[in-house]
């Protein structure tokens, strides 16, 4: 390990640990010294930083046998996780599965084929995050945080209604339908679950947009791979982090933002490949599964257009 001795205090600045391979991309390093901050300096072979805890841990990931990652990536998320330090990654697209199954979520940044000016406004907000008091808002996600509230609080209020709607049909009742003042008599006509390729017909409609309007008019991440995940639950197929990351339909390092936060909300799940136990693909939460559900019921029994 290189690297000169770091101030563990805010005076000089946060402590950073940066591990990276002596070939790999300098990108973090260079990152760091635009910044100003003093830098200890870890291998692969002996990542962790004797001389201090670290606030920041940077990962350059790039050029890292598949191997490596696997075997390290998971003992370094969780000393991190474990010393209260947050943790910035970078890494290639290539690398997404590989690396989202050891770290997605928590105090995790996620940095797909970044540039330096990337890496320098991650770090920046992974030391405000690190030195913010726990439930302080970071004001530099501010919009999209506002967002993937929204959707929480939407998901939340669909599985309630679903509730009520059930606990009516054990009584026999019907549910008042907001808007409908008319009288209904006899039982209302079954309503169908849709089915996946009505999902996937839906979703190619919301990508249809762009070639009309344009890229990023319309983003719309968290809703995309709620569609995305709610269809290949239909079909009983896998997603994988990376697929899902193409589903959002924005920038992977934005992607895997919404998916560590929807993650850590209780809307999405990990679940290990049991063929590969260092594997993990993405599935609807419970919850969420039957949030969607009863989404989908209330759009067909009122007649609406899925989008």
């Amino acid at each position: 390990m290189t690297g000169d001795a770091i101030n563990p205090s805010y005076d000089g600045g946060p402590s950073v640990l940066l591990v990276a391979a002596s070939a790999a991309s300098d990108r973090l390093a260079v990152a760091i010294d635009v910044i100003g901050w003093t830098t200890v300096r870890g291998d692969w072979d002996q990542p962790r930083a004797p001389l201090a805890t670290p606030q920041v841990v940077a990962v350059e990931a790039s050029g890292v046998p598949a191997a490596t990652l696997r075997e390290t990536l998971p003992d370094i998320a969780g000393w991190a996780a474990d010393c209260g330090a947050t943790l910035v990654v970078a890494l290639t697209s290539e690398q997404i599965d590989l690396v989202a199954s050891a770290t997605l979520g928590g105090a995790t940044t996620l940095l797909v084929d970044p540039d330096v000016a990337d890496c320098v406004a991650a770090l920046t907000i992974a030391a405000e995050r690190a030195r913010l008091p726990a439930g302080v808002a970071d004001i530099g996600r501010e919009s999209d945080t506002a967002r993937f509230h929204r959707l929480n609080t939407e998901v939340a209020r669909i599985a309630d209604a679903l509730a009520r709607l059930t606990r009516a049909e054990d009584r026999d009742e019907q549910p008042p339908i907001v808007g409908d003042r008319t009288t209904h008599f006899g039982a209302p006509p079954p309503v169908s679950t849709p089915t996946a390729s009505e999902i996937r017909r839906a979703i190619r409609g919301r990508r249809m947009r762009d070639q009309f309007f344009g890229n990023g008019y319309f983003e719309d991440p968290g809703w995309d791979m709620l569609l995305d995940l709610y269809a290949a639950e239909l079909e009983g197929t896998q997603v994988s982090v990376s697929s899902l990351c193409i589903a959002a339909a924005v920038a992977p390092t934005t992607a895997l933002r919404w998916i560590g936060r929807m993650s850590d909300a209780g809307l999405f799940e990990r679940r290990p490949d049991p063929l590969d136990r260092r594997r993990a693909y993405m599935a609807l939460s419970t919850r969420t599964s039957e949030a969607m559900h009863g989404y989908m019921a209330a759009v067909r029994r009122s007649a609406m257009t899925l989008s």
